[in-house]
């Protein structure tokens, strides 16, 4: 996937993301936000999947332990969803930890609980697009 494909998936996103955010507003759980965000991405015709197993490997064994993808879209991109007040920085090493672990190249961290979604989303890259 090159890197305009990319970017044309995430615009879809982020534009799904928007009207979720638009309809709803801040101040909901994570998980209604992540349902109707579903559902929006899934009417703007793209595959995704919630809670993607992503398991625990350490020194070539698995330790039957999982981490939990929240969204992944198109089998491409890593969605990790906050409704907090504040995006810490232990939230973008999680993103980044998933996008390594997954091998995916592209994540994108969207916090709802902010005034305007713009202001809550942080773009992540696992090496080069």
């Amino acid at each position: 996937m090159s890197e305009v494909e990319y970017n044309k998936l995430t615009d879809k996103i982020l534009a799904s993301a928007i009207e979720v955010h638009r309809i709803l507003g801040p101040g909901l759980l994570e998980s209604v936000y992540e349902y109707c965000l579903v559902e929006e991405l899934r009417r703007n015709g793209l595959n995704v999947q919630r809670q993607v197993k992503l398991p625990i490997i350490y020194k070539g064994r698995n330790l039957e332990k999982d981490f939990f993808i929240d969204l992944l879209v198109e089998d491409k991109v890593v969605i990790e969803l906050k409704a907090v007040e504040e995006v810490l920085p232990v939230h973008e090493v999680q993103l980044r930890t998933y996008l390594k672990l997954s091998e995916k190249k592209l994540g994108l961290l969207i916090n709802f609980h902010v005034p305007i979604l713009k202001q809550g989303v942080k773009r992540k890259i696992n090496g080069v697009l």
